[in-house]
């Protein structure tokens, strides 16, 4: 994985001219945690995003095929790891584990994967829940695939965003 697919995507450089992301088609989005990993996807026009599951932490092995289960389902063509910085920016060890899950996915999968920042994808998630309706049984249920949605739906908004102007 290079150096830019390691970071989070907030770079200045096209991403889908630097990486091979097709132009359509599911993304999708990874929410990792300790216990639990919540997954979302997008459209195949990436129009829309859904909360897909939460997945169970536990064995590499066993979080490796239930990915790649969900990937055959949805018919994704890229992935993309919510990357859990502090508040500053900062790595944490929730960062570590993050990029491990991602080096692993690139080596397990013939997909692009890429970090997206996920600082306050989990508070917004479950702020989301409760102004929904959703009691607090029913947030825990869903709060990990509704921050998996966060992640892909910021990542989404810097894929459509126009590159910034180049002065010489």
């Amino acid at each position: 994985m290079s150096d830019l697919q390691q970071k989070q995507i907030t770079n200045t450089a096209k991403i889908t001219e630097r990486f091979p992301i097709p132009a359509e088609g599911r993304i999708l989005a990874i929410d990792p945690g300790t216990k639990r990993v919540g997954l979302a996807v997008c459209d195949p026009l990436r129009i829309t995003v859904r909360p897909v599951t939460t997945i169970e932490r536990g064995s590499w092995k066993s979080l490796l095929a239930k990915i790649e289960a969900q990937i055959l389902d949805l018919d994704a063509v890229a992935v993309v790891v919510g990357l859990p910085l502090e508040s500053s920016g900062e790595e944490s060890p929730m960062s570590a584990e993050a990029r491990s899950i991602a080096r692993k996915l690139s080596l397990s999968l013939k997909l692009p994967i890429f970090l997206q920042d996920e600082r306050v994808s989990s508070y917004e998630a479950k702020g989301r829940l409760w102004r929904s309706g959703a009691g607090l049984a029913e947030t825990r249920k869903r709060v990990d695939a509704e921050a998996a949605a966060i992640i892909l739906e910021d990542f989404l908004g810097l894929l459509s965003s126009p590159l910034p102007s180049v002065e010489e």
